[in-house]
């Protein structure tokens, strides 16, 4: 994915949060937990103190931010006229959202129909009979609460948005505020330092420091100079922050709910936007391809997976092992061996007894499956 930022002046780069954009990225932990190791505790938390309510209006719209990030929660990088900069409350936000105007709003909303044409653009569901039939096509593909809020948005625009932020509003009270008032200090601070950073050391060290996925490339060519962002995802794209149509601007946004997620807006019309994650929960390296076969192997064999069921619960000695499966206690060692080898064990010396357990940490990265097997 790539950003044309030829001739842009530094000045019209920006590092500013968004309230907006981080209930979003709240709202999708929310949704999909899994995708956020370290936010555990608190989307539990969360969900639990949710009105019923709240939870059901939540669900009905959770395709918004659940496989997709729609770009309802970046409305200042689309308003037509507007200066490209967040609000300093959520407020001001959803101001900027109702300052869509109405095509621009129903592309957004319908995102997760239409992922095929937004790095492209073209006719609005509005507007032309084949696209509003295609859109609602895809909804009804992807199930009924999609189609029926495909339908609403299509027939009636308004209605939809003062029910999405009533929704957003309704968020704010049961949960929002209390976690941006804990995180705004820090994407604050960590903005502010990006800005320092691009002064001082320029966009290039500026962009590494965001994400190693950022990276500049300025290169000459039949069309003269150019110079570009480059994002490394598994996502194609392409897009211009010194479009004259939309105004000369590039955004970047923090999220501390963002990991492991880097967003690019890049809709055409829209100023690009890069919504990036503010650190990362404290997870150990991934394993190489070797010690994740030395892991699979070991945990194959059904004595091991028996002596997993002990080791996962409490330390035990190697003659505790053996009596406890009736085999011997070199056997047993030979097994542990197999183990510790894969890294899959931890010991301790307890006086003159060598105690051995199973690293659920490690275990837990290779599966949930068979560590619920063994601790059933």
């Amino acid at each position: 994915m790539t950003i044309d930022i030829t001739g842009l002046p530094t000045e019209r780069i920006t590092f500013e949060i968004s309230p907006l954009a981080e209930l979003g990225m709240t709202l999708h932990a929310l949704a999909e937990p899994g995708h956020h190791p370290g936010l555990h505790g608190w989307a539990t938390a969360t969900s639990a103190c949710l009105k019923p309510d709240l939870a059901d209006r939540l669900h009905e719209a959770d395709f918004l931010w659940r496989t997709t990030f729609s770009d309802v929660f970046l409305p200042f990088a689309g308003v037509r006229g507007g200066d490209g900069r967040t609000g300093a409350t959520l407020a001001e936000e959803l101001d900027a959202l109702d300052r869509l105007d109405e095509e621009r709003f129903v592309s957004a909303a319908l995102e997760f129909t239409c992922s095929s044409t937004y790095g492209v653009g073209g006719p609005s569901a509005l507007t032309d009979p084949a696209i509003r039939e295609r859109a609602l096509e895809l909804a009804a593909a992807r199930g009924p609460k999609q189609l029926d809020f495909a339908r609403h948005l299509l027939d009636d625009p308004s209605a939809v948005r003062k029910w999405l932020r009533r929704l957003f509003e309704d968020c704010e009270q049961a949960f929002f505020a209390d976690t941006w008032r804990r995180t705004r200090v820090q994407l604050a601070a960590d903005a502010r330092h990006r800005i320092e950073l691009l002064r001082h050391k320029g966009l290039a060290e500026a962009l590494h420091a965001v994400s190693p996925a950022l990276s500049l490339d300025e290169h000459g060519g039949a069309g003269g100079a150019r110079t570009l962002i480059r994002v490394d995802k598994l996502a194609e794209g392409h897009t211009t922050a010194v479009d004259p149509a939309v105004g000369a601007g590039l955004s970047f946004v923090p999220s501390s709910f963002g990991w492991p997620h880097l967003m690019i807006l890049h809709a055409p019309g829209w100023r690009p936007v890069i919504h990036y994650p503010v650190g990362s929960p404290e997870l150990p390296s991934p394993a190489s391809v070797e010690l994740l076969k030395l892991r699979m192997e070991a945990l194959a064999h059904p004595m091991r997976m028996r002596l997993c069921r002990n080791l996962a619960r409490s330390p035990y000695t190697t003659g505790e092992l053996a009596d406890s499966h009736g085999i011997t206690a070199p056997e047993v060692s030979r097994h542990l061996a197999v183990l510790k080898k894969a890294g899959l064990l931890t010991t301790q010396r307890r006086g003159r007894y060598v105690m051995h357990q199973l690293d659920l940490q490690v275990v837990a990265r290779l599966g949930s499956d068979f560590l619920e097997g063994v601790l059933r």
